[in-house]
């Protein structure tokens, strides 16, 4: 004799044979994870209906959560003493020479910075290296294709990581 029962999920009645009970398996229409239930008896289980009012309070408050982000996205509050750049970056002050030791040590420094969210501090990084663009690619080319990374990157996600690179290639270019 087969277990009837209603997935949780969807509310599709499933047929499941009588060794599938009291074991976890997969809704086949909605494939969520679900419990079939032991079959003491042969009747088919009865669920409740789906409460309207909760099913209306949940589509509102997803509707305000939504607004909420999208409010919280398009906030542009600068901090006091932060300049915010728009377009290619400028050169502060004068041009100082640095040697290729001292601008990988700036590029590692940008790429932590912008994988902790540093975004202001990774800028003023930038500035700094951008009037030797030629090497800075060099170096960012050495360290996109070198399969170990430098200590201090290590822990970054690959696809952080990546995406820093090609922003200071963007952002020196």
């Amino acid at each position: 004799m087969a277990i009837i029962f209603h997935c949780e999920y969807c509310g599709k009645k499933i047929e499941a044979t009588d060794s599938a009970g009291g074991k976890w398996g997969k809704c086949p229409a909605c494939h969520n994870k679900l419990y079939v239930p032991s079959s003491d008896s042969g009747e088919e289980l009865k669920l409740a209906p789906i409460d309207v009012t909760n099913k209306e309070r949940e589509k509102q408050l997803m509707a305000e959560t939504h607004k909420l982000t999208q409010d919280i996205l398009q906030e542009r509050e600068v901090p006091e003493g932060a300049t915010e750049t728009v377009g290619p970056i400028e050169t502060a002050g004068p041009v100082f020479e640095m040697s290729g030791r001292e601008l990988t040590k700036h590029i590692i420094m940008y790429l932590r910075l912008m994988a902790d969210s540093e975004l202001y501090e990774a800028q003023r990084i930038a500035a700094l290296i951008a009037p030797h663009a030629a090497q800075v690619v060099e170096i960012i080319d050495k360290i996109a294709l070198s399969e170990i990374l430098e200590p201090e990157l290590a822990d970054i996600p690959q696809h952080v990581l990546s995406g820093s690179i090609r922003a200071l290639r963007d952002e020196i270019s």
